[in-house]
């Protein structure tokens, strides 16, 4: 097929999270379920319950169980409930005590399990391992190049996603491939590809997934009419999508529509507290002028007294957070925390933003810079390195800030005025 990745050229895309990964934590309040469990919408039942019917025919077949771990972590990613991955770790360990030796299915689902738990250096290695056992199977190169990317290895993750591409061109490739070109600075060949992965999709889940990101894209590039059109098809895929809300929520409010922005935002959150939707709907009511923004400071310090205590993965938006409406000593804290285990852009953006709200603008521009190394079109991104630079009397600054604007003049709706 033709590539859609070159290895030497720039070539990769985000919504918060790469496909298969979550951000929650052990400890974090699992949202009520809202999603339809994956494949239901279009073959009347949930490929757990189709995996668990299988470990039940054939007790003893370690690929049954190492499916039934795939399934698990698939339903976690699509109804954002962390708890899944409990009994997926069961399932893998059953598997593994069946077949310890030349079990392909459990490797790559261990490589799964370790990053949607934010173990990135493990699934790398659990990447490698399957990949190494069979290296004309997508799987393994699926692991990697989540790992990859997470771990700040952008071109060996690129490699990975091509080689899923050369194998299986199908939608986790091509979702992939479109997180690798977006965040690569080409938007219009990530859309390009993210089309390709709703045409491809298998179950309504998927095309549900990549309509989303179709949605955020648009968003992104401040074309509202476009990502509305995305977000609709991404409900009609699968109804109560959480993404799929928070993009009909983002559109209303860029059209003006305070009041039904927010009111769908309270739905969502209250369904679905995950830190960038309380985030959104704090910063929502933050620039209406809404005093009621008391439920969302409330849940989201209690997510960052939680990730403290436990240890565990932290969620970027709670270290946006905590530098803009808390304490940017403990964002500071926070961010350092992950990089430690998470290298990526937004990790990187994160921290920068971070450290410049803690006063120390020297080191946060170095994270800045960091973040804008892959030629990612993201105005975020421009906005926090165009505050740092103005803090330190850089003429840049002024100029970022306009590339923010010019890239979406509606961000001003989800950020602070840069006074806190």
């Amino acid at each position: 097929m033709r590539r859609l990745i070159t290895a030497g050229g720039a070539a990769l895309a985000v919504a918060g999270c790469v496909a298969g990964l979550l951000y929650l934590g052990p400890d974090t309040p699992r949202p009520q379920a809202t999603a339809a469990p994956a494949g239901a919408h279009s073959a009347g039942i949930s490929p757990v319950v189709a995996a668990r019917k299988a470990t039940e025919a054939y007790p003893d077949d370690p690929a049954a169980w190492a499916g039934l771990a795939r399934a698990e972590i698939e339903q976690a990613r699509t109804s954002l409930d962390a708890g899944r991955l409990d009994a997926a770790e069961r399932a893998l360990r059953r598997s593994l005590a069946l077949d310890a030796t030349d079990n392909y299915g459990a490797v790559a689902g261990r490589g799964l399990l370790a990053n949607a738990r934010h173990e990135f250096a493990k699934g790398r290695e659990y990447g490698l391992r399957a990949t190494r056992m069979a290296p004309d199977r997508p799987d393994g190169y699926a692991v990697l190049a989540d790992a990859e990317i997470q771990l700040g290895n952008y071109p060996q993750a690129r490699a990975a996603v091509q080689r899923m591409l050369d194998i299986a061109p199908a939608t986790a490739a091509y979702s992939r491939a479109a997180y690798d070109l977006e965040t690569g600075g080409r938007p219009e060949d990530a859309a390009i590809a993210l089309q390709r992965a709703v045409d491809s999709a298998a179950t309504q889940d998927e095309r549900g997934f990549a309509e989303a990101r179709l949605g955020d894209l648009a968003w992104s590039l401040g074309k509202v009419d476009q990502a509305e059109r995305h977000y609709r098809r991404a409900l009609a895929a699968v109804p109560d999508h959480p993404y799929g809300q928070a993009g009909i929520a983002r559109v209303a409010a860029a059209r003006g529509q305070t009041g039904r922005a927010l009111d769908l935002y309270t739905r969502l959150v209250e369904r679905t507290p995950l830190p960038q939707f309380l985030l959104e709907t704090l910063e929502l009511r933050r620039a209406a002028g809404d005093s009621r923004q008391g439920s969302e400071r409330a849940a989201l310090s209690a997510q960052v007294r939680m990730v403290r205590a436990d240890g565990g993965p932290v969620d970027p938006h709670l270290i946006l957070y905590a530098a803009d409406h808390g304490d940017p000593e403990v964002a500071v804290e926070l961010g350092r925390r992950e990089w430690k285990h998470a290298r990526s852009v937004i990790v990187a953006d994160a921290l920068g933003w971070a450290l410049h709200r803690a006063g120390q603008h020297t080191e946060a521009l170095a994270y800045a810079r960091r973040a804008a190394a892959t030629g990612w079109k993201n105005a975020l991104f421009r906005y926090h390195r165009g505050a740092i630079e103005q803090a330190l009397a850089m003429p840049e600054g002024s100029r970022h800030l306009s590339e923010a604007d010019a890239l979406n003049p509606h961000l001003s709706l989800y950020r602070p005025d840069g006074d806190g």
